[in-house]
């Protein structure tokens, strides 16, 4: 009798570590929290203290407020909003500045050579 080989190799789902995700893996908690810190932020403003019309206040919360939103709930690079915005003010904080010292030899020939002093 022939021996069956059995193939022991599984797919595993793209979706597999999604666990503690909002909508089925697709939004992180934080960046939800994020965007509706965002848009009551911004809305409340909109809503209530500037005076327009109703239908002007709706066409204007729409056009601010799910851009906003959105991009607030996809992020930026894999990392919330805050935490990118923290990134560039830290980066702005602390930057270095580079000096790029020229030397006076064109294309083509060679670089001056310094010398050692020799020991006697």
């Amino acid at each position: 009798m022939e021996e069956q080989e059995f193939n022991n190799v599984y797919a595993i789902p793209a979706n597999f570590t999604d666990s503690g995700k909002i909508l089925g893996g697709m939004v992180e908690p934080r960046n939800a929290i994020e965007a509706l810190i965002l848009v009551f932020a911004l809305g409340y403003p909109e809503l209530m203290l500037i005076s327009m019309p109703s239908t002007v206040r709706i066409v204007v919360m729409v056009v601010t407020l799910i851009p906003l939103a959105v991009v607030a709930l996809m992020g930026v690079d894999g990392d919330s909003l805050f935490r990118y915005l923290g990134h560039i003010f830290r980066h702005l904080l602390y930057r270095r500045t580079l000096h790029c010292r020229r030397v006076g030899y064109r294309y083509g020939q060679q670089a001056p050579v310094k010398h050692k002093k020799q020991k006697r």
